[in-house]
């Protein structure tokens, strides 16, 4: 197998390219104020396509004007609902978690099998009293230090209203031109070069699907499934946790993190019904809701919904997420996925292209 040799003018190439991606991220780093509105639309957009779609089949309408007001219409009353529906019992179990957190703070504990050690490490690095007075503080001297940081930074305040509110504008205007926007960016590419960065568009589409669209959604039925099972059991907060591990779920087998925050609610609960005994029948609890949960997931979500191609491996996931999120703050979050499957996609067909008998390029 022969090989390009590396003359001048390729090295030059190479230089001028490496430069150039340097530049770009640098450039996104400096301007991801005014980008992170655009991308959080773009992302936004891209998700609630479906449902445009379906909403266009439904209504049986060729333009997309009414599909895409339908669909925010419908968003928008899903998110109500989900509000009168979550809102006031977070706000009871936050008042009780609390309570509970004041009383461990005050009281000692006694539980078997966990040394009082433990619990004077856990005071010790934790300020448990501060935590249930942050709560449930909300005194008149809170309201009027929180009302003076908002006329300090009020001009902040401003600049970030608008800039959502640019995009909301955002979000509309993508929604309406979503398949003029897709045609257009498929003019740009130049006609030698369409094959290649079409077929790397095709595995961007085919890794965002399963991540954003499959994986967003067995997420959100997940974090249902927890704080629904978290309710059974009696775990305090339980659906601001079992959302939460959902959240987490948008990487795949993260919410096993979720496991040491479930454990200080279980102890937090023991300790401060004064039953020391009921913490390992809370855990023992919690923990056959992660096993049920998550063989619900592997056997019937993820087959169901995401197939059997998973996309990226979950540890590549996470550190694409990590690294890119570390370089570009939130826009990096955002485009972790799309940028590294573009880059594993680019160099899977270097190496195809690099293993011909005749060593073209």
């Amino acid at each position: 197998m022969t090989h390009r040799p590396y003359t001048f003018d390729r090295v030059v190439r190479l230089i001028i390219t490496c430069v150039l991606a340097a530049a770009a991220i640098w450039l996104i780093g400096r301007l991801r104020g005014v980008l992170l509105p655009f991308l959080v639309a773009w992302l936004a957009a891209y998700m609630l396509e479906p449902f445009v779609q379906y909403n266009r089949r439904l209504l049986r309408v060729r333009g997309r004007l009414i599909p895409v007001f339908v669909t925010l219409m419908e968003t928008v009353l899903v998110f109500i609902t989900l509000c009168i529906i979550f809102v006031p019992s977070i706000i009871d179990e936050t008042n009780r978690v609390a309570e509970l957190i004041a009383r461990y703070a005050d009281a000692g504990s006694s539980i078997p099998f966990i040394p009082a050690a433990v619990h004077d490490l856990l005071r010790s690095y934790i300020d448990f009293g501060s935590i249930a007075s942050m709560i449930t503080d909300q005194d008149l001297q809170t309201v009027i230090e929180a009302s003076r940081e908002l006329v300090t930074g009020g001009i902040d305040l401003i600049m970030g209203v608008v800039g959502w509110f640019c995009s909301l504008l955002y979000l509309i205007f993508i929604m309406l031109d979503y398949e003029r926007l897709l045609r257009g960016m498929r003019r740009l590419v130049p006609p030698r070069q369409r094959p290649l960065v079409y077929r790397l568009a095709t595995d961007i589409k085919h890794s965002m699907n399963h991540y954003f669209r499959g994986q967003a959604l067995v997420a959100f039925i997940v974090g249902i499934l927890f704080a629904v099972g978290f309710v059974i059991v009696g775990l305090p907060l339980a659906v601001v946790l079992g959302l939460f591990i959902g959240l987490l779920n948008m990487v795949p087998y993260l919410q096993l993190v979720s496991i040491i925050p479930t454990t200080l609610l279980c102890l937090v609960y023991s300790a401060g019904s004064g039953g020391g005994a009921s913490f390992w029948e809370m855990w023992w609890a919690c923990m056959a809701v992660y096993v049920v949960v998550q063989c619900i997931q592997d056997l019937v979500l993820t087959p169901k919904i995401m197939g059997r191609a998973m996309g990226l491996n979950p540890a590549v996931i996470l550190l694409s997420l990590s690294v890119w999120g570390t370089l570009l703050g939130f826009i990096g979050l955002i485009i972790a996925l799309p940028l590294t499957t573009l880059l594993l996609s680019y160099y899977n067909d270097f190496l195809a292209r690099s293993e011909q008998p005749d060593g073209r390029h």
